[in-house]
């Protein structure tokens, strides 16, 4: 074990190695969702699913451009590695991103993040907060690109605006709050302030500050590609019941099942997400057993497939969970 994970150790509180709080808080938000989606479900029609080969070859095709989405993931993760100076495989980078996401699938409290962030320490002499501020630097990037493709579709109108013009103001609110507060932070640290805060936080938020730069540019659009092409996804499994679902529906749809996505839930966001396109489907017209279908069908397009490719990674790649976890405990004792 590096002396800097030694500090890590001996520095973290015991309550934070202790997430029950959040875990069970995300089990009762999931229930609560799930319940929610249940009741209204048992009202609907029979879901129905395609059989014919045309409709096939449109999930097949889907599976494959999300599938394309996680290696423009794993090109970014590679990207802001290098960004932030971190030593590691580029083969790590792709092939983790498939594992974090079948650990967030099959985890509560998106335990896939530590996930990544464990097995990537195996492999690389960086310290585990500053592998762990690259995956911040992900979600920063990928909030912050959700948060402003949902502003500008709910600006014009797409599907109706379901959630009300005034959500953009309370979207540019919190934009401007974010920059403000961090503007804020980093006055008080200029001034000398926060010193204590910003030794524990620097490993952390390194990566993300390395995105204000100029190939901080390119990391964006490489996030909005990212989203296009789930949005894609989401337009081709449409296409294949037969819905009337435009491109830009679906990336809509897509904006909205990730904003669900970030609140704390259980394993796969199992009920947020479902809660959140039935809701988006209601928008554009499409309701009761035709709604029903289509959010059962994400399910196995976008969940499915990489959790079982991640779990294969997991098992032939990194060793399994048995592996880990002697690595740890080898880690704490030494």
């Amino acid at each position: 074990m590096t002396a800097i994970d030694g500090k890590e150790l001996e520095q973290t509180p015991r309550s934070r190695l202790r997430p029950g709080v959040h875990i069970v808080g995300g089990l009762l938000v999931s229930l609560a969702a799930i319940a929610g989606v249940v009741w209204w479900a048992l009202g609907q029609q029979t879901p129905t699913f395609p059989t014919g080969t045309r409709s096939i070859l449109l999930l097949v095709t889907g599976v494959g451009c999300y599938a394309a989405a996680t290696v423009v993931r794993g090109v970014r993760w590679h990207l802001i590695l290098n960004l932030a100076g971190i030593p590691h495989r580029a083969v790590d980078a792709f092939a983790l991103i498939p594992v974090g996401t079948m650990g967030n699938n099959v985890l509560p409290a998106r335990a896939g993040e530590f996930l990544r962030m464990f097995l990537l320490k195996g492999r690389s002499s960086a310290s585990r907060r500053e592998i762990f501020g690259s995956i911040i630097a992900e979600r920063v990037l990928d909030t912050y690109t959700l948060i402003v493709l949902f502003a500008v579709m709910t600006a014009v109108g797409i599907a109706g605006a379901p959630t009300g013009r005034r959500s953009v103001l309370l979207t540019a609110a919190v934009l401007a709050a974010s920059v403000l507060g961090a503007g804020s932070l980093i006055a008080l640290r200029r001034r000398g302030k926060l010193e204590r805060f910003a030794k524990i936080a620097r490993p952390f938020l390194r990566a993300t500050r390395l995105l204000f730069r100029t190939r901080g540019v390119a990391l964006a659009l490489a996030t909005s590609v990212i989203w296009l092409l789930e949005g894609l996804v989401y337009w081709l499994v449409a296409r294949s019941l037969e819905l009337p679902v435009t491109y830009i529906d679906g990336v809509y749809l897509v904006v909205l099942a990730s904003l669900a996505a970030m609140v704390p839930a259980g394993p796969g966001f199992i009920g947020t997400v479902d809660a959140a396109i039935i809701f988006g489907l209601g928008a554009i017209a499409i309701k009761g057993g035709q709604a029903l279908s289509f959010a059962i069908l994400i399910r196995f397009v976008v969940f499915v497939p990489i959790t079982v490719v991640g779990l294969l990674l997991m098992l032939f790649n990194y060793g399994g969970l048995g592996k880990l976890r002697m690595r740890a405990v080898r880690e704490v004792e030494g």
